[in-house]
């Protein structure tokens, strides 16, 4: 049933085992190739690297294998173009290579012919300017995330289904996921869907080490991530979480071996990088902690579609908290640690859990050098220790002025119950910080996600990429703008009037409304500077765009 399950959802799969046959590549379309091996190692996820090179026309993809539990290994593949012809070869170790079967074979490219948006407009990468994502034909993508953090390892198909349905009717677009419980002492039944019970991805965690692997649990987790792309949303990998973790039992991400965790990050790269992608390589950490640079070096080194790459800090950028019991590990780290490193794409900080307004931290962020994308990674989570922290327009507020404080790459949202994926609202385990009195079916409807989710609607079909933060366009007032293309000014409640500069002749003017999702208006600009007044009381947002 499971691999059944996971077959309805793959993109392609294809036999490579029938040398005079030419099987197909639509464009950006996940295909995957089958390897055996002769011998039996004693650790395949371990003992066991080889890769494949696909040329065409002179381009070079280079895909790594993973092994998928008995004897099988497997390449996955997306093809750039959509012609021509993708002659493949094993590479690797010569002993290793007689004993790996076939060892070369041809795909030819085509066009995509489906619907799927996701596999049309190409897989991601950083906009020409770095501010923002863009699909591989140029197609802004602006991240509207949620943290279901968990979910890899609670939920199980149907609940996963439910999620993602809700998720893509409320607009989101991206996950936040850890892809592994990381908490080494964690107790309960190796179950989905049941209270206290998780599902292990690794048999040696406890140990503190990610050696043997179960290949069945990723298996499953193809099929979570089939779901959640057949819905639009797009997974954003984190490898082994650094900070908190899921209930704060002694995190394998503190201190595990580095070369554990280039190898882990290599494996997500091979497993899931022919799909659209995100990969986290820190969570909840100051990045100093061992792996993280040589993760990401190794991410940028084999991810050869080069899909975007970042760190998400905790929220001590410039203090050490009284209370942390590894101070002597933790030092301030400003949002900025790896700033200059050439595989860092995107920087994501993170306000903490107090119901606070915080804006200065993406400020501050949006002015590093060099230039990386930046995002609030994770502001307060909605009814978190108290169904009235941050709650309701609380979030769309806190999402549309951490876009206009520089955030530019998106938005994120969180709410407690869901973080943790609670089957229960009474489901025990968490402290009272970080715990709320819902379960995830709950939490996934609390009235803040309809409003953080509306920001994907108004910047639907909308060049945006690379806008910048220009409120001295508006007067001082909260604006984006890609000067002579696009200026977008949220007004608070207590705003009504704004006033932009440099604007030209013939571009469309909309409002939107950011409680309702409704676009009203429908004109064009005269001239060059104009005042422009809300049409009801706010919060409103002003888009005047060029055809």
């Amino acid at each position: 049933m499971k691999r059944l399950f996971y077959l309805a959802f793959l993109l392609v799969v294809f036999w490579a085992c029938k040398p005079n046959e030419m099987d197909v590549a639509p464009q950006w379309q996940e295909v995957e190739l089958w390897f055996r091996l002769s011998i039996s190692p004693q650790n395949p996820y371990t003992d066991v690297d080889f890769h494949v090179v696909f040329t065409n026309n002179g381009e070079t993809i280079i895909r790594q294998a993973f092994w998928d539990g008995d004897d099988q290994w497997k390449v996955r593949f997306a093809s750039p173009g959509a012609d021509g012809v993708w002659n493949w070869r094993v590479e690797g170790e010569p002993d290793l290579l007689s004993s790996i079967s076939p060892t070369q074979g041809r795909l030819k490219a085509i066009p995509y012919t489906g619907r799927d948006p996701l596999i049309g407009h190409g897989l991601l990468r950083m906009s020409e300017g770095r501010r923002n994502v863009v699909h591989a034909d140029g197609t802004p993508f602006m991240l509207v995330a949620d943290t279901p953090w968990a979910l890899p390892w609670r939920a199980d198909y149907r609940t996963a289904a439910e999620y993602a349905r809700n998720r893509q009717e409320r607009g989101f677009n991206s996950a936040l996921l850890m892809t592994i419980c990381p908490d080494r002492e964690a107790e309960g039944p190796d179950a989905r869907d049941t209270e206290g019970g998780y599902a292990r991805a690794f048999d040696d965690i406890r140990e503190g080490h990610i050696n043997l692997i179960r290949p069945g649990y990723f298996q499953y987790l193809d099929s979570l991530v089939s779901i959640l792309l057949h819905h639009g949303i797009v997974p954003v990998y984190q490898p082994v979480f650094h900070g908190y973790g899921w209930k704060g039992l002694n995190i394998l991400g503190w201190d595990m071996d580095p070369g554990e965790y280039v190898r882990f990050c290599r494996y997500l790269v091979a497993r899931y990088g022919a799909r659209p992608a995100f990969w986290l390589i820190s969570g909840d950490s100051d990045a100093r902690n061992p792996g993280i640079a040589e993760g990401g070096a190794a991410v940028h080194q084999w991810d050869a579609y080069a899909q975007p790459t970042g760190l998400h800090y905790s929220p001590f950028d410039d203090f050490v908290p009284d209370w942390w019991d590894r101070a002597e590990d933790y030092l301030p780290h400003h949002n900025r640690i790896h700033q200059e490193k050439e595989w860092l794409d995107f920087q994501w900080c993170q306000t903490g859990h107090g119901g606070e307004h915080l804006y200065h931290k993406v400020e501050r962020m949006y002015e590093n050098l060099p230039l990386k994308a930046v995002a609030n990674g994770e502001p307060t989570y909605e009814g978190i220790r108290d169904p009235a922290n941050g709650a309701g327009w609380w979030q769309g507020e806190d999402a549309w002025m951490q876009l206009m404080s520089g955030g530019t790459m998106g938005v994120v949202y969180g709410a407690g119950g869901l973080w943790n994926w609670k089957i229960t609202a009474e489901e025990a385990g968490w402290p009272g910080w970080a715990n709320s009195n819902v379960s995830w079916r709950e939490a996934i409807e609390l009235e803040g996600s309809l409003y953080v989710g509306l920001v994907s609607r108004a910047f639907a079909e909308l060049d945006f990429a690379d806008m910048q933060k220009r409120w001295d366009l508006a007067d001082g007032k909260p604006c984006l703008a890609a000067e002579g293309r696009l200026y977008i000014c949220y007004l608070p409640e207590e705003e009504a009037v704004v006033r932009l500069e440099n604007l030209t002749a013939g571009m469309e003017v909309q409002w939107f409304d950011p409680k309702t999702g409704e676009k009203i208006g429908d004109e064009t600009t005269a001239g060059s500077d104009r005042e422009f007044s809300a049409p009801r009381p706010g919060p409103m947002v002003l888009i005047v765009h060029a055809r």
